[in-house]
């Protein structure tokens, strides 16, 4: 299994690779904005990117696959120390046993554009975890479950909107970004048959980014979500009780919330107001 980080500044789009990923992660960072925690398991795209730099949340949220594989290019220099001994395979693009697997796109502008080979990644990633439970479960909706008919649903961050528009043609929810289609250089726009929008508490990091410390988004605990799935809004709870566990979200009848088959977003966010 690979994790990689990837950039989401406007710069950085179109993003590579995204359409191919078995879960994206939404988390924030400083100035308002978000970057992508990408998840492959299923399937690799040739490449991926633009690849960058680490947060502390990120480690909450990747104890949960056992030992992955991490790509990233770098992160603070009081970080660093910490993504090294977490229970990853380090893919950093600053050691030796990696760097062969990354390139830069001299047609975008750095930082902006450094990219990674998965392939070769994963070919320098011995002892990396294959896929495993973390408390999704897919299949029909449960019984108990009760859905508001949405055409579509907006979230995000201060500055950075997220909408996700229901394609019935489709059968997924289209992904825009700051009021436009979000794509994938691959061709065609970004989406997914579902969206999780998980509320959840977002403190401040321990680690300075730019001279002030950045936002964490808590992946673990517990708190209400969204589930967008089928065309229709599910209101839900989600439970993470530690970093070594899946979540598991649930109806209000204490029922497990199934999700559609495939890609599936979870963007971690503040409650709204």
């Amino acid at each position: 299994m690979l994790a990689l980080k990837i950039d989401n500044i406007v710069r950085a789009r179109p993003q590579t690779g995204l359409n191919a990923a078995d879960i994206v992660y939404v988390l924030p960072v400083e100035g308002g904005l978000s970057r992508f925690l990408a998840v492959y398991s299923s399937q690799l795209p040739p490449v991926i990117g633009p690849v960058r730099s680490a947060r502390e949340d990120d480690l909450e949220v990747l104890r949960q696959f056992g030992t992955p594989a991490f790509a990233y290019s770098g992160a603070t220099p009081h970080l660093l120390p910490f993504v090294h001994r977490a229970r990853i395979v380090d893919l950093y693009a600053g050691l030796p046993k990696s760097a062969g697997a990354y390139f830069r796109d001299t047609s975008r502008a750095a930082p902006y554009n450094l990219y990674a080979r998965p392939a070769q990644l994963l070919a320098g990633a011995a002892g990396a975890s294959t896929a495993r439970d973390t408390g999704f479960r897919f299949g029909p909706v449960p019984a108990s479950a009760r859905g508001k008919p949405a055409a579509s649903f907006a979230a995000g961050y201060s500055a950075a909107a997220f909408t996700f528009t229901w394609s019935a043609a489709q059968k997924r929810w289209l992904v825009a970004m700051d009021a436009s289609p979000a794509k994938d250089t691959s061709g065609g726009q970004l989406g997914a048959p579902t969206i999780v929008i998980q509320y959840t508490t977002v403190r401040t990091s321990r680690f300075l980014e730019y001279g002030a410390p950045p936002p964490y988004a808590q992946s673990v605990g517990h708190g209400t979500a969204v589930v967008l799935r089928d065309g229709k809004a599910y209101t839900v709870t989600w439970s993470r009780p530690n970093g070594n566990a899946g979540t598991t979200i649930t109806t209000a009848a204490g029922e497990r919330m199934t999700f559609a088959k495939g890609q599936v977003w979870v963007l971690l966010t503040a409650p709204p107001r």
